[in-house]
């Protein structure tokens, strides 16, 4: 595995997780305190879009800047088909 250097959005990516990490505790605390089933599926679902979130953030920011290092210079027409692949990756 190689290792990167934290891209510009990591810091955002880090605090979404650690609110999913808090949402998970409450999950655990309110199953101990038998709430009811209806508000431990509103909190997974805020579980599930913390976590996706933070992935798409991740994804598009890798892509946003490995991708840029990755293919150099362009031509236009080719700097107009990556532009259209970054912009397709934000409907994930």
């Amino acid at each position: 595995m190689t290792i990167q250097a934290p891209h510009h959005h990591h810091d955002a990516v880090a605090a979404r997780l650690k609110r999913a990490e808090g949402h998970l505790r409450s999950i655990l605390q309110m199953m101990d305190e038998q709430r009811p089933c209806l508000d431990l599926a509103q909190q997974l679902h805020a579980v599930e879009k913390a976590i996706s979130q933070a992935k798409k953030v991740l994804i598009q920011d890798h892509i946003d800047h490995c991708l840029e290092d990755a293919v150099g210079e362009l031509d236009e027409e080719r700097r107009r088909t990556i532009d259209e692949f970054k912009e397709i990756t934000k409907y994930l």
